[in-house]
C-alpha cells in the first residue's frame, strides 16, 4: 500500500516582507541613489517579492566611514565581555525570530523549509553564542598576548546559505572587535535586511554593522575601498580570484572561502544504508547549491551496482516541491541563470556519453526547478566530474584499491570537503591524512559546528571560518 503525503505547509503570514528596502547604513535606514533597485523573487512562484535598493559609490563611502568612527570611538574600545553582552542578544534575538526568519529564507532562496528551520537557523544562533563566549578570551585563543582588532572589515556572502553566512562572518569579526559592511548576494537580501532589524532591537551601536545591498558592482566598491583592512569573501572561484587581485599589494587582509567539486568516497565495508543517505544529503541537501556538496561519489568497484540500486530507490522517493511544505525534500533553484547552468552541465554530460538518470518527477509549472539527477559511466575526464555544477546532480566513478579513491579524489583544482565510509578506522584515518581537502568527514557529511573550522586548499580558496582558527581572520597575529 502506498500512502500520499497530505500537504503540510508553513504559514507565510508569520513574515512581512515590505514592498521596499533600502541600506542600512550608521544605524539607519536610507534609500539607495536614484531610481536603479534590484528586485527579489520568490524561486518557486517567480514572484516578485521586494525591490532593493543598489549601493552606489557614495553609499559605500558613507558605509565605509560609519564603520571607521564606530571602530575607533565606541567598538574597538570596548571590553571583549561588553561586546559579548551584544552578541549574546543578537543570539537570543535570533532564536526569538527563528520561524520568521526560516519562512523568510525559504520563500527568498527555495530551500525547503524543513532545512532553514532544522539546520539554518539553531547554526545562525549558535555561531553568536559560540563567538559570544570568546569576546573576552582572545588573550588564551593561541594567538599571542593581547591580539589587536583589525578595524573595518567588508564581507560579500552569496546566496546559498544568506543568514548562516552572515553569521559565520559577522560574529567572530564582532567578537574581535572589528566593525563590519556586509553585502549579502542581490538574489536573496530579504534575511540580511531582517538582521539588521534584528541589530536595531538589540540596540548595538551605530555603525557597528552596516548592510549594503547590490549586485557585481557594489562588491567591487567595497573591496576596492581604501577606507576597510579585511576583506571576507564566499562565491565563485572566478570571483574570488578577481578580489585577490584587487587587494593584493595592498595592507588588506583577505580570506576566501570559494567552489568544490567534492568526492564522497564509498569502500565495500561500509555501512550501505547508512552511506546511501549520506550520499543523498551530500548532493541533495540545498538543491546541491553547496560548495562543499559531494558531488563526485567514488564507489569501490565490488558494490558499485548495489550502491547505485539502493540510491536510486531512495532518490524515488525524494519530494520535490513547494519550499514551504514541511515534506519537501528538494526546494527551488535559486534562479533562472543557475537553472540554465545546471541544464547546460547536464546537457554536456549526456553528449559526453555519461549515463543520466532522474527518478519520475512531476515539476511545478511555475518557478526554478530541476529533478534529483546521477550520472554513472563517468570518467576523470568528463566536464560534470571536474566543474562544480552546484546543483541536484551526481556524477559517479569507481574504484578498485584505496590509493585509487586517493588519487581520483584528489584530481581536482579544487579542495574544500571529502567523505569517507567505511567500518575501519585505519582506513578512515589513511584516507583523511591523504585527502586534499578542507574538511574530511568520516561515516557522515555536511555537519557543521561552530566550534569546528571551515575552509579548503587550491581554487577553494583560503583561511578558515568557524572555531578558534576563525578567530585569526579577524585578528592583527
Amino acid at each position: 500500500m502506498v500512502f500520499e503525503y497530505a500537504p503540510a505547509p508553513e504559514s507565510r503570514a508569520v513574515v512581512d516582507i515590505q514592498p521596499a528596502y533600502g541600506l542600512f547604513i550608521d544605524g539607519e535606514w536610507t534609500d539607495g541613489p536614484g531610481e536603479d533597485r534590484i528586485k527579489t523573487i520568490d524561486p518557486a512562484t517567480e514572484e516578485v517579492l521586494a525591490e532593493i535598493a543598489v549601493a552606489g559609490p557614495a553609499d559605500v563611502d558613507r558605509a565605509v566611514a560609519a564603520a571607521r568612527r564606530a571602530y575607533e570611538n565606541v567598538w574597538g574600545l570596548m571590553p571583549g565581555r561588553e561586546r559579548a553582552k551584544y552578541l549574546f542578544r543578537i543570539a537570543r534575538l535570533i532564536q526569538e525570530r527563528s520561524r520568521e526568519l526560516a519562512v523568510l529564507e525559504s520563500i527568498d532562496n527555495g530551500k525547503p523549509i524543513r532545512e532553514s528551520r532544522d539546520v539554518d537557523l539553531p547554526l545562525v544562533a549558535a555561531h553568536f553564542f559560540y563567538y559570544a563566549g570568546w569576546a573576552d578570551k582572545l588573550d588564551h585563543a593561541g594567538f599571542g598576548k593581547d591580539p589587536k582588532s583589525l578595524g573595518v572589515a567588508v564581507q560579500v556572502i552569496p546566496w546559498n546559505f544568506p543568514l548562516l553566512m552572515l553569521a559565520w562572518k559577522i560574529a567572530p569579526a564582532l567578537a574581535c572587535g572589528n566593525t563590519v559592511v556586509l553585502k549579502p548576494a542581490e538574489t536573496t537580501p530579504l534575511t540580511a535586511l531582517a538582521f539588521a532589524q534584528i541589530c536595531e532591537q538589540a540596540d548595538l551601536p551605530p555603525g557597528v554593522v552596516n548592510i549594503v545591498t547590490g549586485a557585481g558592482e557594489t562588491g567591487r566598491l567595497l573591496v576596492e575601498h581604501e577606507g576597510i583592512d579585511k576583506v571576507a569573501f564566499t562565491g565563485s572561484t572566478d570571483v574570488g580570484k578577481q578580489i585577490a587581485r584587487a587587494v593584493a599589494g595592498t595592507r588588506k587582509k583577505l580570506t576566501l572561502e570559494l567552489g568544490g567539486k567534492a568526492a564522497n568516497v564509498v569502500f565495500d565495508d561500509a555501512p550501505l544504508d547508512q552511506a546511501v543517505e549520506g550520499i543523498v544529503n551530500g548532493i541533495f541537501f540545498n538543491q546541491g547549491h553547496v560548495c562543499c556538496a559531494g558531488s563526485r561519489l567514488l564507489v569501490q568497484e565490488s558494490i558499485a551496482e548495489e550502491v547505485l540500486a539502493k540510491l536510486k530507490v531512495r532518490m524515488a522517493s525524494l519530494r520535490v516541491g513547494d519550499p514551504l511544505d514541511k515534506n519537501t525534500d528538494i526546494g527551488a533553484i535559486n534562479s533562472a541563470e543557475q537553472l540554465e547552468r545546471i541544464r547546460a552541465l547536464s546537457e554536456v554530460g549526456e553528449r559526453e556519453g555519461a549515463e543520466r538518470w532522474a527518478p519520475p518527477c512531476d515539476l511545478p509549472g511555475r518557478g526554478f526547478w530541476f529533478a534529483p539527477t546521477v550520472f554513472t559511466g563517468v570518467s576523470q575526464a568528463h566536464r560534470i566530474a571536474r566543474e562544480e555544477i552546484f546543483g541536484p546532480v551526481l556524477s559517479v566513478l569507481t574504484f578498485r584499491t584505496p590509493q585509487e579513491a586517493v588519487d581520483k579524489a584528489n584530481n581536482t583544482p579544487y579542495g574544500l570537503s571529502a567523505g569517507v565510509w567505511t567500518d575501519k578506522g585505519s582506513r578512515i584515518l589513511w584516507m583523511a591524512q591523504r585527502l586534499r581537502a578542507g574538511v574530511v568527514w568520516a561515516n557522515t557529511f555536511n555537519k557543521f559546528d561552530p566550534a569546528s573550522p571551515f575552509g579548503g586548499y587550491q581554487e577553494s580558496g583560503f583561511g578558515r571560518e568557524g572555531g578558534r582558527h576563525g578567530l585569526e581572520a579577524y585578528l592583527d597575529v
